[in-house]
Formats: C-alpha cells, sequence, structure tokens
C-alpha cells in the first residue's frame, strides 16, 4: 500500500477477509466500499442515513446530497454512486437493515450510530486484518482519486466528486505512478 491508496488486489483481500471474518460483514464492506467507489469521507459515511441512500420504493438512489452540516468543510455536496455501489447498497439494506426504511445506514453491534472516531478505528481494522499495512481510513479516498485520475478525469471533476474546494487539495491526493507517464506519452 502507497499513499496513493490500494490496489484492486489490496482491496479485494480486505473484502475477503471482511466477508470471512466479521460478524458484520455487510455493513463493514459497505462502509469500506463507500470510500473506495465513491470517495466518501469516513466522517460522511458514519453520518450517513438510510434515506440518504435508498429511494422511498428501497430502490438504491444514484446521487445524493450530503448536508453542509455532515461534510468537512461545511458545504453541501453531491455523491455520484456508481451502478456497482448502488448493487452494494441494496444488498446490504435488504440483508441487514431487515426493511428498515430511516435511521442511520451504519450502526454499531449495541444498535448505536457511528461517530466518526468509530467508524475510523473500524476501517482501521479492516484493512488491519487484511496485513494492509499503512492503510488508514482515508485510503479509500486516495484510492478513488488517484484511480479517476489514472482514467484521464480532470482534476477540476475530481476537487468537486470529492467535495474540495481547491483543486491543489485534491492534487496532493494523486500519486504519480509509471503507467500513467507510459499512458500519457502514448496520447502523442
Amino acid at each position: 500500500m502507497n499513499k496513493a491508496g490500494l490496489n484492486k488486489a489490496e482491496l479485494k483481500r480486505v473484502l475477503d477477509v471482511t466477508k470471512s471474518c466479521s460478524k458484520y460483514a455487510e455493513r463493514d464492506c459497505a462502509m469500506l466500499l463507500l470510500t473506495h467507489w465513491c470517495g466518501m469521507r469516513v466522517g460522511e459515511v458514519a453520518a450517513l442515513r438510510v434515506e440518504d441512500v435508498l429511494e422511498s420504493n428501497g430502490a438504491a438512489r444514484a446521487e445524493f446530497t450530503l448536508e453542509a452540516k455532515r461534510t468537512k468543510n461545511k458545504k453541501a455536496r453531491t455523491v455520484y454512486v456508481p451502478a456497482r455501489m448502488q448493487r452494494e447498497l441494496q444488498r446490504y439494506t435488504q440483508q441487514a437493515l431487515d426493511g428498515v426504511c430511516s435511521g442511520f445506514l451504519f450502526t454499531t453491534q449495541k444498535s448505536q450510530r457511528f461517530s466518526s472516531n468509530t467508524a475510523t478505528q473500524l476501517l482501521q481494522r479492516l484493512y488491519a486484518r487484511a496485513g494492509i499495512t499503512g492503510a488508514t481510513s482515508h485510503s479509500g479516498r486516495r484510492t478513488f482519486i488517484t484511480e479517476l485520475a489514472a482514467k484521464g478525469t480532470s482534476v477540476r471533476v475530481l476537487a468537486e466528486l470529492a467535495g474540495h474546494q481547491s483543486i491543489a487539495t485534491t492534487q496532493r491526493y494523486i500519486d504519480i505512478q509509471p503507467h500513467m507517464l507510459r499512458n500519457a506519452v502514448e496520447l502523442i
């Protein structure tokens, strides 16, 4: 694991270990994947409510808005949910929530909402259990931003997706890798 985040094999290992070892595997995988596939901060994940991610008919939303009070920089932003994350949310809500359609999306084993701190600790335990050294609760966001940058997404779009006010912040997340340089020169 480098500062850019996890590669696909490392993420798969964390998910596999979580699925085989966690009593709350559906919840833990969904929380982890929201950071990797939607670029959400762990505090934003902890603050999610069921009604944020589900339509009234129970279908997972393709996008939802985080109110300013639930974001780091106190500015509302839209989270775009890729189809594979919609499927994960659908699976999680059907299996773990058993028809509950309001309240916090993720709760602890004592049915309390996660704080940013407890969610951070949970994600770090998942990474540690999978033997991923150096990973933090922010690794999913780094993975999200770096992977999209490697695929040619503009830094301005990345900043918007990440909820950054400055593209300079977003640029610090992107770790330039040799394949990115090779792909760039092939564009000539």
